[in-house]
């Protein structure tokens, strides 16, 4: 009679979370998929899910660089944001068209009291 004894093997090659992330943002993942919803053959709504994970430096390899011009990226604040805007004394007739409004404006509260 022999005895056979059972062996347990350990697996050597154990994968890491960060070992996974890495992997993940080094090569990148692509999930996508559409959700259509149909009432006899008449297309009620379609959407389409693209999602993209990766590294900064893979989605530049792949040409996504959406970020590079928005200003919420640039670190810009609102002040410079604003900043940017045209100078409303620059753009000639907004200051007088402005006053025209506020006229109008004072013209219609002033009726709005007077029938009350």
């Amino acid at each position: 009679m022999s005895v056979q004894r059972a062996t347990l093997t350990h697996s050597t090659n154990s994968t890491s979370v960060a070992d996974l992330l890495e992997r993940v943002l080094d090569k990148g993942i692509v999930i996508a998929g559409d959700i259509r919803i149909k009432l006899v053959d008449i297309e009620l709504l379609t959407i389409q899910l693209r999602l993209v994970i990766c590294s900064v430096d893979k989605a530049r390899e792949m040409g996504i660089d959406w970020w590079s011009d928005n200003a919420m990226f640039k670190g810009l604040s609102s002040q410079a944001s604003a900043a940017s805007l045209p100078d409303a004394a620059a753009t000639p007739g907004i200051e007088d068209r402005l006053a025209r409004l506020e006229s109008i404006l004072v013209k219609q509260a002033a009726a709005a009291e007077a029938v009350i």
